[in-house]
């Protein structure tokens, strides 16, 4: 298994290729930033890329991306004291293999690796329990919203997921299509999404049916 290490701080890339090293791994060379591990990564070819995000000239998260574009079969592993959930879907979108916390401890970290070399998608277990209660959470909040909604907002919604658009919605419904904005508003706000692509999704997975409540419609 041959390594690149890209980090912006020297005694820490010093101390993971000696623990490479130590291990029997082929440490191929290092990077200060960014663009100097895609200059390393196509002239040294290696199998794994260890890649920090926050580095000078170019980020881990660009780097990766430039690197993808010429070598896409190069595993890159972020590793990073990042815990920050943007930075980790967005590694995750942009084709990282594993997205680990410096504070792994050494034992986890090459059982991680080896599971980067098979061929297996890596995070630090703190960062999968972290995402996994966020989206346990966020779904709680979207159950309880829904209950929120009012008989008007539901058929917008059921509308809303078979595609209609404003003008659509606004003829079926008898109303304009400025109320239908407000109502989108107001169920965007109750049920934390933030487009009309959620908004159809959430509806589809929920099954949302017109007339689920009865109440009389509001303007």
């Amino acid at each position: 298994m041959k390594i690149l290490i890209a980090d912006d701080h020297p005694l820490f890339r010093d101390g993971i290729a000696s623990l490479l090293k130590a291990k029997g791994l082929d440490v191929v060379g290092q990077a200060e930033d960014g663009l100097e591990a895609v200059e390393k990564a196509k002239a040294l070819r290696p199998d794994i890329v260890l890649m920090d995000i926050k580095m000078p000239r170019c980020d881990g998260l660009e780097a990766m991306r430039l690197i993808k574009v010429e070598q896409p079969e190069l595993k890159v592993v972020m590793l990073t004291v990042s815990e920050e959930e943007e930075d980790v879907f967005e590694a995750m979108k942009s084709g990282a293999h594993g997205y680990l916390l410096k504070n792994v401890r050494s034992a986890e970290f090459f059982d991680l690796l080896s599971a980067v070399d098979k061929g297996e998608i890596v995070i630090s277990p703190f960062l999968a329990g972290k995402i996994l209660h966020e989206f346990a959470h966020k779904e709680a909040r979207q159950v309880t919203s829904a209950s929120e909604l009012t008989a008007r907002e539901e058929e917008v919604l059921h509308l809303v997921a078979k595609g209609a658009a404003n003008k659509e919605i606004a003829q079926t419904l008898n109303i304009t299509e400025n109320t239908v904005k407000y109502h989108m508003k107001n169920i965007m706000s109750k049920l934390h999404l933030v487009n009309r692509a959620q908004m159809a999704s959430y509806a589809a997975t929920r099954d949302i049916e017109t007339g689920a409540k009865k109440a009389p419609p509001q303007g």
